[in-house]
């Protein structure tokens, strides 16, 4: 599928900025998660954080908000990349997107009271668990935006199918992960796999995105129809020739 020029950006360009940002948020949400264990440590790896390291889980959490807004504009990036493909259908990725970001940013504001008053390990301990549910109610839309994403990169025709298939088995790996964080929690386990699923299929997006971009097939020529009764250029010119004999 071709595409001209998107808004005021090249596709070409529009591509790279959204790599560029995919890549910023995966790589500021690792920051986050290493500096106060927002993101992927549970309930008590943050109720330690808060109390031992405050300062620090400040620093961490103004990390994690800054990683939610950088996920939301990867996601617009992607909706405009996209919607020449199907308009609905990437709407429908970036209202899901939108819902998981509020809901994340929501959960996190659960975090500010416990570091306004971290001597109190009720509230730290509170604070903690109200974000870990959160965060996993974050999960069925960080899930489900993933499969019209992917369809829409299978249809595209400027990125690799593969990447496709892998961002709609991403969206089953983090239904696994909503649904084991609310039944199972006893067994993080059970997630495991599909994080190397994620990876794969989000960095390799964010990478492709940031190093290829998109390739557009160059137009077919268009062949403008003849009027009835008026010759055609190589009508004409034998009609010339025949005359100049």
């Amino acid at each position: 599928m071709s595409f001209g020029t998107t808004g005021r950006f090249a596709p070409l360009t529009l591509a790279r900025i959204t790599g560029g940002l995919y890549v910023l948020y995966i790589l500021v949400s690792v920051l986050a998660d290493a500096v106060s264990h927002i993101g992927l440590g549970d309930a008590q790896q943050i109720y330690v954080s808060i109390t031992t390291h405050p300062w620090l889980f400040r620093l961490g959490l103004l990390i994690a908000f800054v990683s939610a807004f950088l996920f939301l504009m990867t996601a617009w990036g992607l909706y405009v990349l996209l919607q020449t493909v199907n308009r609905d259908l990437a709407l429908l990725f970036l209202l899901l997107n939108a819902v998981g970001v509020a809901i994340q940013c929501a959960s996190l504001l659960q975090l500010i009271s416990a570091i306004q008053a971290p001597e109190v390990a009720a509230t730290a301990q509170l604070a903690a668990s109200v974000y870990r549910s959160g965060f996993a109610a974050a999960q069925l839309f960080y899930g489900t935006w993933l499969f019209p994403l992917g369809y829409l990169v299978i249809k595209s025709k400027f990125l690799p199918r593969l990447l496709g298939i892998l961002l709609i088995l991403d969206g089953f790996a983090e239904m696994i992960w909503f649904t084991q964080a609310l039944l199972l929690p006893a067994y993080p386990a059970i997630k495991v796999p599909g994080l190397v699923v994620s990876l794969l299929a989000e960095v390799g997006l964010a990478l492709w995105l940031l190093i290829k971009g998109v390739s557009s097939p160059a137009p077919a020529s268009v062949v403008r129809p003849v009027p009835q009764g008026v010759p055609s250029s190589t009508e004409a010119s034998a009609m010339t020739t025949l005359a100049q004999r």
